[in-house]
């Protein structure tokens, strides 16, 4: 399961135990629904730390990919050759030698 997935549910579910929570409380639903909301919020800032951080490494590596492959694709379509790795310059040096 993804970590954005995971964090999603555990805010969710924050909400709703908490919304359970206040609905013993005699108070207007409007009420319930905007503390429900900030209780839940200040509780997954503590309580859901590990699954905020594990998304954020996750959305950061994948930014990181795709700033990679559009700049691979920028190079590509500008027809600058990519420059040889290491492994290919010694294979060209050994081939070029009698």
């Amino acid at each position: 399961m993804s970590a954005a997935l995971k964090y999603t549910l555990g805010r969710i579910g924050l909400f709703v135990a908490v919304l359970a929570a206040l609905w013993l409380v005699d108070v207007d639903i409007f009420l319930k629904l905007i503390l429900a909301l900030a209780f839940s919020a200040a509780l997954s800032f503590f309580l859901l730390r590990g699954w905020r951080d594990e998304m954020a490494h996750e959305m950061a590596e994948a930014t990181a990919r795709r700033k990679a492959e559009k700049e691979r694709l920028r190079s590509a379509l500008a027809g600058e050759d990519e420059q040889p790795s290491e492994d290919e310059q010694s294979d060209e040096g050994e081939r070029r030698q009698p």
